[in-house]
């Protein structure tokens, strides 16, 4: 029976297996976006003076690391292109399986520390947070999670990270196996050809370029500086949505829904844009990734709109707007991915690389937007308490907030309750968030006739033909 199963992941497409390696990381980081906030806050009680300086260091380290893994990974490729210079590296494919071999079972680790309290809770909060960062992960936790009782929800973790540890480890191993043995013969074939080209001419020595300078031809990229500024508003959403979605669950449709309900909801908003994003893809090939994002951006626009007007007393209209938030939010961060693959061409084009620096302007990428995780409960907690008062850091009964004395009664009637406070929290943020996206969006300018353009000299290059870039 075992070497039946052994047998069948050894069959496995390749696209099967790759994508394994996302749903490894997803049933862990899932579970952490959802519950880190509220387990500090309500499990560990930690401080707000804490809480801040954790969610500060993580802002830097956070931004930081995704650049600075990118830059030694990918320096090599930062020189000029040379006409007819071998730019094919399947090395560095291999050196990143290695090493996801190694990081990714550590990564799995690492999850477990957020879910037992060993330290003071400040001190874990920033360490957990530094270290770390399925869909279907998300709907069994809300049925183990309760603050009241960590027992079950430690459990759940920790069965979560084995499958984690197992899934990286098997997964890997199997991409290193098929990619050494499909490979073999093509490299051998290559390193051939670079032999007999390099004993026919002789390539002058190539430029390596300072990091300094690279930062400043980012400078020089306009649609880069457009797009990051506008992914930094699709982070800090995405990131808000994830950490608030259990405090609008439970102040805004607790007392109307059932648990069953609440697991649902939560659930189906965390696989929908996985499903959503088989169509958007699609549509994409159609009418180009540029005009779907606008889309969504004025989709999310809209639907915030009908709902304020429609007020939080409309729970089926509430259960479906708060659903479809986190879906098409989602959604346009997966599909952002492919833009930064057009920026990556762009990139490789003007300045004329000897190979595409994907990995490092992902992470020239990251450390621009990723201060957007550590905004999005900073912000949304700080809206919170400045518009109700309520403070999730006080230690003081929730009724003692947003109730008064009766003799305060006609002062306490003109407070907004905790209750309007979330409600306003969830429909004001996309609402500002649509508009800021669509202003920067309306700058991107790789799109249509300017992105067929690169596409075609990406491929000039990469054949060995050196066109003229200025007409870019």
């Amino acid at each position: 029976m075992g070497l039946r199963l052994l047998a069948c992941l050894f069959r496995l497409p390749t696209a099967v297996i790759y994508g394994s390696l996302s749903l490894f990381v997803s049933i862990l980081h899932n579970v952490f976006l959802l519950y880190y906030v509220d387990t500090f806050v309500s499990v560990y009680k930690i401080d707000k003076l804490s809480f801040w300086i954790g969610e500060t260091v993580f802002l830097i380290w956070n931004s930081l690391n995704d650049p600075l893994f990118g830059w030694l990974s990918d320096r090599v490729f930062l020189s000029t292109q040379q006409p007819g210079a071998e730019i094919s590296s399947p090395e560095v494919v291999l050196k990143r399986l290695r090493a996801l071999s190694h990081n990714g079972p550590l990564f799995a680790i690492s999850f477990l520390a957020f879910w037992v309290a060993w330290a003071h809770p400040g001190v874990q909060f920033l360490l957990c947070l530094c270290i770390a960062i399925g869909s279907l992960s998300v709907f069994m936790s809300y049925t183990v999670w309760n603050k009241e009782d960590f027992f079950s929800f430690r459990i759940f973790c920790v069965a979560l990270a084995l499958c984690s540890i197992v899934g990286f480890t098997l997964s890997t191993q199997l991409l290193r196996q098929r990619f050494e043995a499909d490979g073999k013969a093509k490299w051998d074939q290559e390193s051939t050809l670079k032999q007999l080209y390099i004993e026919k001419h002789s390539v002058p020595q190539e430029k390596r370029i300072t990091l300094a300078e690279y930062l400043q031809q980012l400078k020089r990229h306009r649609n880069f500086l457009w797009f990051v500024c506008m992914n930094l508003v699709q982070v800090f959403h995405c990131h808000f949505n994830s950490n608030f979605f259990p405090l609008f669950l439970e102040h805004l449709l607790s007392d109307q829904i059932s648990v069953s309900t609440g697991s649902f909801l939560l659930g189906v908003s965390y696989i929908a844009p996985h499903l959503n994003n088989l169509y958007f893809l699609s549509l994409c090939r159609r009418c180009g990734v540029y005009a779907v994002v606008r889309g969504l951006f004025f989709l999310k626009l809209a639907l915030s709109v009908v709902m304020l007007l429609a007020g939080p007393d409309q729970v089926y209209l509430l259960c479906i707007f708060i659903a479809s938030n986190r879906v098409f939010t989602e959604g346009t961060c997966k599909l952002l991915n492919l833009v930064v693959t057009d920026l990556v061409d762009e990139d490789l084009v003007l300045n004329r690389r000897k190979q595409a620096a994907s990995a490092l302007l992902f992470g020239m990428v990251a450390l621009v937007t990723k201060p957007g995780q550590t905004f999005a409960p900073l912000i949304g907690t700080w809206l919170l308490c400045a518009y109700t008062g309520y403070d999730i850091f006080q230690r003081t009964p929730l009724g003692n907030v947003v109730s008064a004395p009766p003799k305060l009664e006609s002062a306490a009637a003109l407070e907004p309750t905790l209750r309007q406070g979330c409600f306003y929290l969830l429909v004001f943020v996309p609402i500002a968030c649509a508009l800021l996206q669509l202003l920067t969006w309306s700058q991107f300018s790789l799109h249509g006739k300017r992105l067929q353009m690169v596409k075609a000299q990406r491929q000039g290059l990469t054949q060995g033909e050196a066109p003229e870039v200025k007409m870019i």
